[in-house]
């Protein structure tokens, strides 16, 4: 059996899905506080920077994976409007379901649907638009992923993908203290669960760096590969243009 990582351990590839499951179906009620903890609050400020970037306009095909708690999908349905077609996704249930209540409560009715983002079941060349704010990481065959995001997006489109990265030197001892120490004691107080934010540090360790990503990108099919670090790296936003 093929290995993997999950944060810093090496696990059979069958057993990764699932242990990532786990992960998120513990974090699933806290997940905001989570990103709010990882991420310092920065977080809201790089989607922000996302979905000014996306640029999505009425009538436009969107499919957000890994979607959350549903904060991009909302944002994106608002522009796409009501001739648009904006889909939250998510491979597990338990995120799934508090994106779409959270998503019904402010009055949005946006269709949902569990997939993985492996097998995506829509055709190819559907979507203008496909995003993935930090999922990519927790994907077991990320180049297959990739691949699919691409096929799923028109010619003319692009993929967006929001991930933890490599910060610069210069804060690397404050953000490694913070995300080995500070991050899994504050999940233990404030979620009473330290396991699974220490995975999640982990998990950021073993991402490819931003450049790194880029070429998978390029190798999974899409044309043209910009890239934005942001907040000194700790953050990059990679857009995938299908020509």
């Amino acid at each position: 059996m093929a290995q993997t990582h999950f944060g810093f351990e090496k696990v059979d590839e069958s057993q990764k899905a699932e242990k990532v499951a786990g992960v998120f179906h513990s974090v699933a009620s806290n997940y905001d506080l989570m990103n709010d903890l990882m991420s310092m609050g920065l977080h809201r400020i790089w989607k922000m920077f996302t979905i000014a970037s996306a640029n999505v306009l009425p009538g436009q095909r969107v499919l957000d994976i890994a979607g959350g708690t549903g904060d991009l999908a909302l944002a994106f349905a608002k522009k796409a409007g009501k001739s648009g077609e904006v889909w939250l996704s998510d491979i597990n249930s338990s995120m799934l379901q508090v994106g779409r209540d959270r998503l019904v409560d402010q009055g949005a009715i946006i269709p949902c649907v569990q997939l993985d983002a492996e097998k995506i079941p829509f055709a190819k060349n559907h979507f203008d638009l496909v995003t993935v704010s930090f999922g990519l990481r927790n994907m077991t065959h990320k180049e297959v992923a990739l691949k699919e995001m691409c096929r799923v997006t028109k010619p003319g489109g692009k993929t967006m993908v929001l991930e933890f990265s490599q910060p610069v030197d210069l804060i690397k001892p404050i953000y490694d203290l913070y995300s080995f120490k500070v991050l899994p004691w504050l999940g233990q107080k404030i979620a009473g669960d330290a396991q699974s934010y220490r995975y999640l540090a982990e998990s950021i360790r073993m991402h490819p760096d931003k450049e790194t990503l880029k070429q998978m990108m390029l190798d999974a099919g899409f044309d043209e590969v910009e890239v934005h670090p942001l907040s000194g790296g700790i953050v990059a936003l990679h857009i995938g243009y299908k020509y």
